[in-house]
């Protein structure tokens, strides 16, 4: 097949994939609310409840830790009852814990609601990029796959704004609105996520060919690109790309089986295996180890130690925020398949490194000040502003791209749910130590620290993160193998006509 020739353009986007990958990132919206809102709630809880600064620091960090039960779990659920009804599976658990948080009598209770939700987030960050990089073609698989980072960005925001929105009403039900009116799009998501068709790669790894083929054929531009990307899934699979039935069995070697998975992947894998999961465990590693969490989560304690000290005040700049990284990050969605996964990497954490030394230069002088410094209060929440810029346009949505789409299909599920893991294991870490760590070594040490962290990641990612736009995901494991990619993937990629 050359390029180009069923006379349409390979590089739009498809209509019906992109309605797909939409849906899929609600779940993600949900998620970045109960992110965002909690921001500003935990505000009003901690007035009502009395609570000290260690008990907030469980309750904004036992969700992620939770997390990790939810993404590993969801790995192995998503390879056996498919990734269509885990985001279903996803959205009821958010359903219960959203309803118990905004019952919330008690502290304890409280934790509890942040916990059932904690598993649904483990569910939702794994599958949701998983199930977009899966039906999306490699010429606009960074586009569809960084929707759901969009829709995490979209959830905070309105996090926020439900803070402002809620902050006036009595101290009783304020906090109580903001967190259980999520259960609303919850409810809504599972059911309408049921009209979304399933991941064609995960109905041939289980032998369904005739329904993925019928799949495959609305997600494609053309009948062309169809055609080719099954024949690709099908070789990677093991199975004949030539096969045309509807039902195959599929060899129990190269089948997603839990045990056996495992140890292929984490004890005895290949070289450019070990590799692969190198990049994706680390990548998770530094997306929270830089701090991000520390901004999102205590950002009106940031502009406190600033000298911003009037909650509505607070939070009205911390719906700024918001609006800085969803700006931004839709900005990296329409870069990221032209411009490339690591130049955006590259450049985020330049731009962290002199925006997080830059934030704790001018948190240290507005702190030995008591805010009496104007220019480094103004200063301090410009660098807040620009460390979220930076880590939108890059760090934030390559992160979940990235991982997405260099397993292997048969380690997918698992390999991302390990990612997952770490990912959330370094947010509940950032986010449940912030506040002790400032008061150990002052707010502007701590984003000293982060910018340190940052100098690591840039270096880690400039060595050990290869350049992955435009191959399809069935060329990943040629792009782990150091000096035998290089001319196959070119021919390859030629061939597909950057399908």
């Amino acid at each position: 097949m050359e390029k180009g020739t069923a006379g349409e353009n390979p590089t739009r986007i498809n209509k019906y994939a992109c309605a797909c990958a939409i849906v899929a990132s609600m779940i993600s919206i949900i998620f970045g609310y109960d992110t965002g809102v909690m921001s500003g709630a935990m505000i009003f809880v901690k007035k009502e409840f009395k609570i000290s600064d260690a008990k907030t620091e469980v309750l904004a960090g036992i969700l992620n830790l939770c997390a990790l039960v939810g993404s590993l779990s969801a790995g192995r659920t998503s390879d056996y009852i498919g990734r269509r009804y885990t985001i279903v599976i996803a959205s009821v658990i958010f359903l219960c814990g959203s309803v118990v948080m905004g019952y919330g009598p008690s502290y304890a209770v409280l934790l509890l609601g942040r916990c059932i939700a904690g598993v649904g987030v483990g569910f939702a960050l794994m599958i949701a990029p998983v199930y977009s990089a899966e039906i999306s073609s490699p010429s606009t698989r960074g586009f569809l796959t960084s929707l759901p980072e969009v829709g995490i960005s979209i959830g905070i925001l309105l996090g926020y704004l439900s803070n402002y929105i809620f902050s006036g009403l009595p101290l009783r039900l304020g906090w109580r609105i903001m967190l259980g009116i999520a259960a609303i799009p919850s409810l809504f998501l599972a059911i309408g996520i049921l009209k979304m068709p399933e991941s064609p790669r995960w109905l041939i790894m289980k032998g369904r060919l005739g329904e993925a083929k019928d799949i495959m054929y609305k997600v494609s531009n053309d009948p062309e690109e169809a055609e080719f990307r099954l024949r690709e899934i099908k070789k990677a699979i093991g199975i004949d790309e030539n096969c045309d039935d509807d039902i195959v069995k599929i060899p129990d070697s190269v089948k997603s089986q839990g045990e056996g998975v495992w140890k292929e992947l984490l004890l005895k894998p290949t070289k450019s295996l070990r590799w692969i999961l190198i990049a994706g465990v680390g990548i998770h590693f530094f997306e929270h180890a830089t701090g991000i969490e520390a901004v999102i989560l205590y950002s009106h304690k940031i502009f406190d130690k600033a000298g911003v000290h009037d909650h509505k005040h607070q939070i009205l700049a911390t719906v700024g925020v918001g609006l800085t990284k969803l700006t931004f990050i839709l900005l990296s969605t329409l870069l990221i398949d032209r411009v490339g996964r690591r130049k955006l990497l590259l450049t985020s954490l330049s731009g962290m490194v002199v925006t997080l030394t830059g934030l704790g230069i001018f948190l240290t002088l507005a702190e030995h000040s008591g805010g009496k410094l104007i220019w480094a209060l103004v200063l301090s929440i410009i660098t807040t502003y620009g460390v979220v810029m930076f880590f939108n346009i890059g760090l934030g949505p390559v992160t979940w791209v990235y991982t997405a789409e260099i397993f292997p299909l048969k380690f997918r599920g698992l390999g991302v749910g390990i990612g997952v893991a770490v990912n959330r294991l370094m947010n509940a870490t950032v986010s449940m130590s912030f506040l002790s760590i400032s008061a150990a070594i002052t707010t502007g040490g701590a984003f000293f620290m982060f910018a340190g962290i940052s100098v690591i990641a840039l270096i880690f990612f400039y060595f050990f993160l290869p350049e992955t736009k435009g191959k399809s995901l069935e060329e990943m494991e040629a792009v782990f193998t150091r000096g035998t990619c290089s001319k196959d993937v070119v021919s390859k990629e030629v061939e597909i006509g950057k399908y």
